[in-house]
């Protein structure tokens, strides 16, 4: 750009804002290249349809799961407000009024959780308690000092008229902060609210002013000192400043015996309140968003077994478990065509009919439906490959038989789970989830741990029977569906079997002779029962009538799982439906950032695609970035390298095939160019952490990697 001025100067040219970047709107994204498929957009659709779906039932299932720890805590702080307003001259109280009302709220490890729920209970004690509430961290009070200034500018925030917002905030900048102003201020902020002023809803009295509640997210990261010196300031302004602290614990209860002694810990009237187990709440998300038919979207068994390893693993998080799903989600409508048909079974039903031939021949590329033709008459076969009707008409019609598979499939696990669950040693696993990984995986029905689980559902009492029997009961009425009527009337006759009189005089008589034969003894007599008692049963001695009943129940069930409870691979279409890339999802969630650093170094290329950045193996191009050439050169080194050597080697690369104008640069100051690339590029290796300074020779710097990466 030029300039009309003939004298030196700086010139400012302002960018031009009529020319701004074209956003390209994310559904594109779901073009691959140049194969852009014609129901991208749908695709994309469907996506934000299924996931607003998702998330708005998880956050349903936190104010759920976060009711009934937020009623306690209401509650106590309101009885904690109360106390404040008591005017008894009584010594035992006047000695409580200097402890400060403590909530210790135990959250868990799952540090990530914590904003969420914090967020919420400051809404919720906004709405209920108080409009004074104060959310501290540890990174923002280091002393004393920042302490008060965070708070009062957050009690400043709080203050409902605007105008004495704006005067107070003039004040704070004047004024030191300090217990006193702070104490103050709050006297002159109830002062001037009117009682009778319609405002936000509480259910403490209007004629009482409402407390201060201090928040503190992190407890276990706050200086001790910083904590001492306030709890000790606060409890001698407490009847003119009627302060709650609520502490945020990740750990336990011990740690604010281990941060405060005894003299400060007596100032506080502690009590405890624990929040719903990180197991307990993954258990629920995985119930409400995958073992249901709600929500058409499934996991593979590997894809799921990442996931949940990086929950137990790693962070306990539900939030970053979630996004790992919603990123499962993403994957899937992104790199599956077909997966315009993942959603409700009346809709997906609709879109087969106007499928493309594209979108035909997919299917038919489908593995799980090609093994599907294979097992059809030769008519049918022909028909399916050649006839688009047809297809699309068997389309929907196994798409029809994948639903009814779904809904027969979570409810038998469910009914399983009720009956392994309780067994010793829980050779299925304890939670549902385990079992479900497993049923995913292959046919449970040929693990080892399945039939050790039968053989101790063989040695169930007729009481336990009776309560895992009427639990399945329950679940199966409970569905709106009726593919499993007949198993419910099934086992009703079964539990009415049970509860025969002359079953209960089998059952008294068979555990009468059992008592008999397992009296106290000593070791040997026992063993002797024992062995007494497996030879009578080996010779074909006589069941009993609730023997045989056991061993119906226990057949029952067994039919049950080997019909219901077959693996996803083997429905037709279940490609539609499933994500299966695990490979993808554990690419991104547990990325190698060295790795991927040496990758994007070494070979430029795999990251940037361009094709002048192309090498053959070992040979370093000169169009490289000046950060790759020096990259490359440094692991030809040894563990010290010589900075004259490796900027000689650096200036040969950058230099070669290049063909420049003599009269345009002179070799000097070529040469300079080159130098200042290179120290730059050093200087970045050294951020990295490539190579470091050494005090052996100052000409040399200390190679810190090995192994190419």
């Amino acid at each position: 750009m030029a300039t009309s001025s003939v004298s030196k100067g700086c010139f400012v040219f302002k960018p031009d804002f009529k020319k701004r970047k074209i956003s390209v709107p994310i559904e594109e994204y779901f073009n691959k290249g140049k194969n852009e498929s014609e129901d991208s957009k749908l695709r994309f659709e469907t996506y934000q349809l299924i996931w607003q779906q998702m998330k708005y039932e998880t956050e349903q299932l936190q104010e759920e799961l976060n009711k009934n720890l937020f009623d306690s805590l209401i509650k106590f702080l309101q009885k904690c407000h109360s106390g404040f307003q008591n005017n008894s001259r009584d010594w035992g109280y006047q000695i409580k009024l200097r402890e400060i009302p403590t909530a210790a709220l135990i959250l868990g490890v799952n540090v990530t959780d914590h904003d969420l729920t914090f967020r919420s209970l400051t809404e919720t004690l906004q709405n209920n308690v108080t409009p004074y509430i104060v959310s501290l961290q540890a990174r923002d009070c280091p002393d004393m000092k920042h302490f008060l200034q965070k708070m009062f500018s957050q009690l400043v925030d709080c203050c409902v008229d605007v105008e004495s917002k704006e005067e107070e905030k003039d004040v704070q900048k004047k004024t030191h902060c300090s217990m006193d102003s702070l104490s103050s201020w709050y006297i002159n902020v109830t002062q001037k609210t009117d009682p009778g002023k319609p405002g936000k809803k509480r259910n403490s009295s209007q004629c009482q002013p409402p407390p201060v509640v201090l928040i503190l997210k992190d407890l276990e990261s706050f200086t001790t000192k910083a904590l001492q010196d306030f709890i000790i300031i606060s409890s001698q302004h407490l009847h003119e400043f009627p302060l709650i602290l609520i502490f945020g614990i990740a750990t336990s209860p011990v740690i604010i015996h281990r941060l405060l002694p005894h003299a400060v810990s007596s100032l506080l009237c502690i009590e405890i309140f624990q929040s719903l187990s990180c197991k307990q709440h993954l258990t629920t998300v995985l119930d409400k968003l995958l073992l249901t038919t709600q929500f058409p979207f499934k996991l593979s068994e590997k894809v799921l077994q990442i996931l949940t390893n990086i929950f137990l693993c790693y962070d306990f998080s539900i939030q970053n478990f979630i996004k790992g799903l919603q990123l499962s989600l993403l994957e899937h409508f992104y790199s599956q065509p077909l997966s315009v048909l993942c959603c409700n079974l009346s809709e997906a039903k609709r879109r087969i009919t106007f499928l493309s031939d594209n979108q035909c021949e997919n299917i038919r590329r489908l593995p799980s439906f090609r093994r599907y033709v294979e097992k059809q008459a030769a008519e049918k076969q022909v028909a399916l490959l050649t006839n688009e009707k047809f297809l699309k008409e068997e389309t929907q019609s196994l798409l029809e038989n994948l639903h009814v598979y779904h809904t027969n499939y979570f409810l038998v696990l469910r009914c399983l789970h009720q009956f392994t669950s309780s067994l010793p040693k829980y050779p299925l696993g304890r939670q549902i989830r385990e079992l479900y990984c497993t049923c995913l995986e292959k046919n449970v029905w040929d693990s080892e741990e399945y039939v050790s689980a039968l053989q101790l559902l063989r040695m169930l009492a007729k009481d336990e029977l009776m309560t895992i029997l009427q639990k399945c009961f329950d679940i199966l009425k409970s569905s709106s569906e009726k593919q499993l009527g007949g198993t419910a009337k099934r086992i009703e006759e079964l539990l009415a079997q049970f509860q025969s009189p002359d079953e209960v005089k089998e059952e008294e008589d068979a555990s009468g002779s059992q008592s008999k034969g397992l009296q106290k003894t000593d070791l040997y007599h026992l063993q002797k029962s024992l062995l007494e008692m497996r030879e009578l049963r080996r010779s074909g001695k006589k069941q009993t009538k609730f023997e045989i009943l056991r061993e119906k129940v226990v057949s029952f069930i067994d039919n049950l799982v080997r019909e219901y409870l077959l693996p996803p691979e083997t429905q037709p279409l279940h490609e539609v439906v499933y994500f299966t890339a695990a490979h993808t999802l554990h690419q991104h969630l547990n990325a190698a950032p060295r790795m991927a650093l040496h990758t994007a170094l070494n070979n430029p290329y795999h990251y940037l695609k361009n094709e002048a950045l192309k090498s053959e193996e070992g040979c370093i191009p000169n169009v490289a970035p000046d950060i790759c050439i020096a990259y490359k050169l440094h692991l030809e080194c040894s563990r010290l390298i010589n900075l004259v050597d490796w900027s000689e080697a650096f200036a040969t690369v950058v230099t070669a095939a290049e063909k420049m104008d003599a009269n345009s640069i002179t070799s000097e100051e070529r040469n300079e160019v080159i130098h200042a690339r290179f120290i730059r590029a050093v200087s970045e290796l050294e951020l990295l952490g490539f190579i470091k300074p050494t005090k052996r020779k100052t000409d040399h710097v200390a190679r810190l990697t090995w192994g190419g990466c």
